[in-house]
């Protein structure tokens, strides 16, 4: 088989079918892409091309409030900031992480009631002459391009209300919740039906939405059942009426929550985090005939590369039958990862996912 495009391999993997091989991807953080450039990676030359890595673009639109952004505080190692959402967060410069929730104007239905009347779809949310200067090398190159919403439980603890706030509210006063996540949505659908509008065609809607941590899901099946899954499916729906492929990425253990995840038209299943408890092979054997797999190698094995290989050498064949898989670790690449130990894990990985 002659080598395909990163397009033909990811829809070949998503109808369940084997390709050349398996599409290898993954995300480092902006602190190992400094240690990178400094051992010898071009500070110009995207990090996929440097190591010849699948080709996947994320499409993106402005779905904040657009609240100010003040900086607070500025140190050499960190900066408090407010944020465009509402939030005031501690963030770190020169190593990777979560930045550190400090405070959200958000914080019952009346201060949401405000914030809510900023949240209008509009054209200039939509950064469209990245849109018009990529979009013709995107495709020439064979990118698989998705549209990437933000709704859900993630982006509402996480960004507009926080944690503890959003799931109290989900206890208490649910209907609030169903009216930050549906509003959300509208304005992922509206802003995204503009770019379908102007022609921009694109492979697959993906979101993010964080549901689990270790050992188990945030919340239980039936909160998801009566407070999420409406959107989640209503996601699905708009993305299936434009032929376009459904990819979810949540962290954490949320196995409870896979079988209504297939139920509603998710294909694919990012990132597989096996800190968390989950077994990718497992999940494959349970699961691969009607769900996609993305991760699934654990990436705190980054610290110890001779267990890395091993767990590629178990985990790899057993995802990659029968089509279904995207290689890539099961949450991001560490500052502690050196240019050249990437470059192996790469090498490993295509030769492993190789169907010839």
């Amino acid at each position: 088989m002659s080598e395909l495009t990163t397009h033909e391999r990811a829809s070949l993997m998503y109808d369940h079918r084997e390709a050349d091989r398996v599409p290898v991807t993954d995300v480092p953080w902006s602190s190992t892409i400094e240690r990178w450039q400094s051992e010898g990676m071009p500070a110009g030359v995207p990090y996929e091309d440097f190591f010849g890595l699948d080709r996947f673009v994320m499409l993106g639109a402005d779905t904040s409030p657009r609240l100010p952004v003040r900086v607070i505080e500025e140190t050499d190692d960190y900066i408090v900031k407010t944020t465009k959402w509402g939030a005031t967060i501690k963030d770190w410069k020169h190593r990777g992480g979560v930045p550190q929730d400090l405070d959200f104007q958000v914080k019952d239905r009346d201060t949401w009631a405000k914030i809510k009347t900023r949240l209008a779809p509009g054209r200039d949310r939509i950064d469209w002459e990245r849109l018009k200067s990529n979009w013709s090398a995107w495709r020439k190159s064979g990118s698989w391009i998705a549209g990437g919403f933000f709704f859900g439980f993630d982006a509402t603890h996480a960004r507009i209300v926080g944690t503890e706030r959003t799931l109290y509210a989900m206890a208490t006063d649910p209907e609030w919740i169903r009216d930050i996540v549906n509003t959300e949505l509208d304005m992922d659908i509206a802003l995204y039906e503009m770019i379908w509008q102007e022609g921009y065609r694109f492979d697959e809607l993906m979101w993010w939405d964080d549901m689990g941590y270790k050992g188990t899901q945030f919340f239980s099946l039936a909160m998801y059942r009566d407070i999420l899954k409406g959107a989640h499916k209503r996601a699905c729906d708009w993305a299936h009426s434009k032929g376009l492929r459904v990819h979810l990425h949540s962290c954490g253990n949320i196995s409870a929550f896979i079988p209504d995840l297939i139920e509603i038209g998710v294909e694919m299943l990012n990132p597989i985090e096996v800190k968390s408890g989950l077994d990718p092979v497992a999940l494959k054997k349970e699961y691969g005939s009607r769900l996609g797999f993305h991760g699934g190698l654990n990436a705190v094995l980054f610290y110890d590369p001779p267990k890395l290989s091993d767990e590629m050498t178990r985990v790899i064949p057993a995802m990659k039958k029968d089509g279904g898989y995207i290689i890539s670790s099961d949450h991001s690449v560490p500052e502690t990862v050196s240019l050249a130990e990437f470059r192996e894990f790469v090498h490993l990985a295509k030769e492993l996912g190789s169907y010839r």
